[in-house]
């Protein structure tokens, strides 16, 4: 809470503003990053789930030893 009355008091403003600008730009790039970070590792995801898939319809169920 000090932290937010010193930078209401700083009288110098235009700095205080800049570091926010420069805060809002690095959270648009990264979350721009994560979400085509996220797309394509849901894309190898369900690549992975299918050749998986494909691969146990092949061999067919396993069987327990007696």
């Amino acid at each position: 809470m000090k932290f937010f009355n010193k930078l209401i008091r700083n009288e110098d403003g235009a700095t205080a503003i800049e570091y926010g600008l420069i805060a809002a730009l690095i959270a648009v790039a990264a979350i721009t990053a994560m979400q085509n970070l996220g797309g394509e590792l849901s894309d190898t995801f369900n690549a992975v789930d299918g050749q998986l898939n494909t691969a146990n319809k092949s061999t067919g169920p396993a069987v327990a030893p007696d």
